[in-house]
């Protein structure tokens, strides 16, 4: 199981806010890096790791944002929801 990735929670601000998903990503990517050098540690299995990080978040707030409709929340992902139903089988919130 790869490690947690961890990050500043600082609040979230209007300019912030305007960022598109991906710099988001980015920016937390770069201080895990940052981390990790000033750790001493090589960063690896980083891609398995943010899979792994960012699916059930996903999950979670597509499903509070569908107010638990998995159809819609299927159809939002983009998977077909028999894959949907599997995942949520996965993380046990069936």
């Amino acid at each position: 199981m790869p490690a947690t990735m961890h990050y500043n929670n600082a609040p979230i601000t209007d300019a912030d806010q305007s960022l598109p998903l991906r710099d988001h990503i980015k920016e937390v990517i770069a201080t895990y890096y940052k981390n990790m050098v000033a750790q001493g540690t090589k960063p690896e299995n980083v891609y398995e790791l943010v899979m792994a990080e960012v699916e059930l978040p996903l999950i979670e707030a597509t499903m509070e944002y569908t107010g638990g409709n998995q159809s819609r929340a299927a159809k939002i992902l983009g998977i077909n929801r028999g894959t949907f139903r599997k995942k949520l089988a996965h993380y046990g919130m069936l």
